[in-house]
């Protein structure tokens, strides 16, 4: 009787023990489909891996010094057949850089924000429609939601269970670049936005974009990111029994903080739709964090870890410009133990011909062995001898197949320093994908991809690379570059450094505001080919959609004292006050607000249809917020 007990708990403990294994088996294969590499920053292209052989390329930007194209084609590159293959889709979103996206736990990805500028980049606004891909049939579906995030860009986005995690970038105002600390969790099972509403004593970051937001068991983890803060400053010299004058700038901030997002599932019983709890932990500094700090250094996940690549640290910034200093390191957080490990890579061995010939004398060995046993095998079994001959003709007619395969060629050396390079990982073999370097007044824009393997760390292979593009400049520059031979000396000078690369494809993008009204006037000829009487074009200012009466008199208010002061002249009245002038002001500007709100209104609701935020004119700007400083 004790024997059988024995055997029955023997049985049941094996039955255990393969059930386990069995759900072990079932969750990695569940994890393994679900993890995919997320998303670093967004400021040129995103990439993305998806399924076991397939990298996704969406949208970017590229400026080659006259001006600037955007993009919204899709591309797929096939790891194993490596080719790259452009899909294209009637409901894609619009032309864009600086959005963010990432995967669901259910494989879809998703699609948020980004911006979008005119050629010379006069104006330029944001986006806040949301999109889902569906990485099978890779099309798009637009997602509508009356309450979310508001437009922005340099966000960053991270999936956790059932919600997809948005928080910080910014925002570009007629005033001002804003930028953000919000956070919103989507539901993907409700359709749902949530703003996690957060008490005023808790702790959370900082404002800030371009930052890395990794998945986490447990909620997200957040590091680094860049912003730019109000700052005061000297203005000009101090005169002799004076105070010396001050001014109020941006200044830049590396960020190089690590904060955890603990997020808590709704309870079983609660009601569908109830928000998950929130609370953000502040960690402590990284140990060996990048010295010096930088920007643009974009992160992607892989096994617990944050995988960066580049960066740049800008040292000062004068009057002859922004000194910055570039970086192609690869570097390791480890998240759990909040740590930086710097990747080198390894050459191979060097191998001896003792070596070689001990291996050969193995091989030949193992050769004869195993033609003895298939001749006593088919001694014994004639059926047997003929699958082994055609096993052995099957894979006789694949290895020209597999030598046919061009290898590619392999570094030693890291590619070109860079930063805002986008990063994926598969298999465990990192990519990278573009990127930007700048030298002195020109910014080079890579066309090129690698890839590293994580685990051996045995050399950069080259995926592909194209040689760079001419830079063109403004017209301004041209006309300020001098004679031809300092041209030609400029020119040599920055060939000593450029790096090797080429810009994105230049397509012909369509503005997706030209098929759209516009409140500036149009052309007089337009108007005198429709109408026989001459028309004079409206020169005053007009107001922008989404802008209320109040911030339209700010925007414009000396243009309308400017117009009052001129009617006076014409009429020859007498003086008035400042107040007054003001006040007439005032009443024309309102006046041509209440005049235009039938069309602004229109545009409004198109702007709304595509996900267009506020539209601002760089010329508006109070402080120049462009360049480098948008690019970080």
């Amino acid at each position: 009787m004790g024997k059988k007990d024995k055997k029955s708990k023997t049985a049941e403990q094996k039955a255990r023990t393969a059930a386990k294994q069995e759900k072990k088996a079932v969750q990695k294969e569940k994890k393994g489909k679900s993890k995919g590499s997320v998303d670093s920053d967004p400021e040129d292209v995103d990439l993305e891996a998806i399924r076991a052989d397939s990298l996704l390329l969406f949208g970017g930007e590229y400026f080659n010094g006259a001006s600037a194209t955007f993009f919204n084609d899709l591309f797929v590159y096939l790891i194993e057949k490596d080719e790259w293959r452009k899909v294209t889709s009637p409901n894609s979103p619009l032309p864009r850089s600086g959005h963010a996206w990432t995967r669901s736990t259910a494989g879809d990805i998703y699609l948020f924000g980004g911006e979008f500028s005119s050629a010379k980049q006069g104006q330029f606004y944001h986006y806040n429609d949301f999109w889902q891909l569906n990485p099978s049939s890779r099309e798009w579906t637009r997602i509508e939601s009356k309450k979310g995030p508001p437009a922005r860009s340099g966000h960053r986005m991270a999936y956790f269970k059932q919600y997809i995690v948005l928080f910080g970038g910014f925002q570009d105002t007629s005033q001002q670049t804003k930028y953000l600390q919000d956070l919103w969790i989507y539901d993907c099972h409700n359709f749902t936005w949530f703003n996690p509403t957060l008490a005023p004593a808790t702790q959370k970051p900082d404002a800030r974009s371009s930052f890395s937001l990794h998945p986490h068991e447990a909620g997200a983890t957040l590091y680094g990111g860049y912003s730019r803060v109000k700052a005061t400053a000297v203005a000009g010299k101090q005169k002799k029994g004076g105070t010396q004058g001050t001014r109020s700038v941006l200044k830049p901030v590396v960020h190089q903080d690590t904060w955890f997002l603990r997020i808590t599932l709704p309870n079983l019983d609660a009601v569908a739709g109830t928000p998950p709890g929130v609370r953000w932990e502040r960690r402590k500094k990284p140990v060996n964090s990048p010295n010096p700090t930088r920007a643009g250094a974009t992160q992607v996940y892989h096994k617990g870890r944050g995988i960066s690549f580049g960066g740049v640290h800008d040292v000062e910034e004068s009057e002859e410009g922004m000194d910055s200093e570039f970086f192609d390191t690869l570097l390791a957080w480890n998240i759990e133990r909040n740590r930086f490990f710097q990747l080198a890579l390894r050459r191979p061995r060097a191998v001896t011909k003792r070596q070689v010939d001990e291996r050969g004398a193995k091989k030949g060995r193992g050769k004869l062995d195993e033609e003895e046993l298939l001749r006593n095998l088919a001694a014994l079994e004639a059926n047997a001898s003929v699958k082994v001959t055609e096993t052995t003709a099957t894979q006789d007619e694949q290895r020209p197949e597999e030598e046919k395969r061009v290898a590619k060629p392999s570094l030693f050396t890291m590619p070109h320093p860079r930063f805002n390079s986008q990063l994926a990982v598969k298999d465990d073999t990192l990519y990278i994908f573009g990127g930007t370097y700048e030298h002195r007044d020109r910014e080079y824009t890579f066309d090129e991809m690698w890839a590293i393997d994580l685990g051996r760390l045995d050399g950069v292979q080259e995926i592909y690379m194209r040689e760079l593009d001419d830079w063109y400049g403004s017209e301004d520059e041209e006309s300020a570059s001098g004679s031809d031979e300092d041209d030609e000396s400029v020119d040599e000078d920055i060939d000593e450094d450029a790096p090797m690369g080429v810009p994105l494809p230049k397509l012909e993008i369509q503005d997706p505001l030209e098929n759209t009204s516009t409140i500036a006037p149009e052309p007089a000829e337009t108007f005198e080919s429709e109408n026989s009487e001459m028309v004079v074009p409206d020169t005053r200012p007009h107001p922008r959609p989404f802008e209320s009466l109040r911030d339209f008199f700010a925007r414009t208010s000396t243009l309308w004292q400017g117009i009052v002061l001129d009617d006076i002249r014409i009429d020859q009245s007498s003086g008035q006050s400042v107040k007054e002038l003001r006040k007439h002001a005032f009443d024309q500007a309102e006046t041509m607000w209440w005049d235009c709100r039938e069309e602004v209104t229109a545009l409004e609701d198109e702007h709304d249809e595509a996900g267009i935020g506020e539209v601002v004119s760089i010329a508006d700007r109070s402080q120049d917020q462009g360049g480098a400083a948008r690019r970080r």
